[in-house]
């Protein structure tokens, strides 16, 4: 039997938004949210990894190619958010809190299929770093 062994590839990304809540007040967001509700919104210099873990093959060493798995991320999440603000410019964040945890969960469900579709392979986890201080890391145990 193979090693099984997990391999990340990171990217940065900037993009802004607002933590804010419809179904609540204005006053109930800015004693949930803060700063982080201001209504213009804010920015993060964004880093995140994806991780995926398999076997290590013989015949190539690898758990899946690495330019492949950069390539993913860049063109199916970093392209998609980088410079845009995530509550009016994307999409697939439509009417989801923006905050960190839910970026990993969403960017989660944008590539699972596409990483595991590779023999052998499976999405391990996705950590988003808004801040050297701050980050969220999702194994896709559940749904929210």
């Amino acid at each position: 039997m193979a090693p099984n062994v997990e391999i990340t590839h990171v990217q940065e990304f900037s993009a802004s938004h607002r933590l804010h809540n419809t179904s609540l007040s204005d006053e109930e967001n800015r004693r949930i949210f803060g700063v982080c509700n201001n209504l213009h919104g804010h920015g993060h210099n964004y880093e995140v990894a994806v991780s995926v873990r398999g076997e290590v093959p013989p015949d190539t060493g690898m758990v899946m190619d690495l330019n492949i798995l950069a390539r993913i991320v860049r063109e199916h999440l970093v392209d998609q958010v980088d410079h845009r603000h995530l509550n009016h410019d994307v999409p697939f964040f439509e009417g989801i809190i923006p905050t960190a945890e839910n970026i990993a969960i969403v960017f989660w469900r944008r590539i699972e299929a596409l990483v595991n579709e590779y023999p052998g392979c499976r999405l391990s986890k996705i950590q988003v770093r808004e801040s050297r201080a701050n980050s969220a890391e999702y194994r896709g145990e559940a749904t929210p």
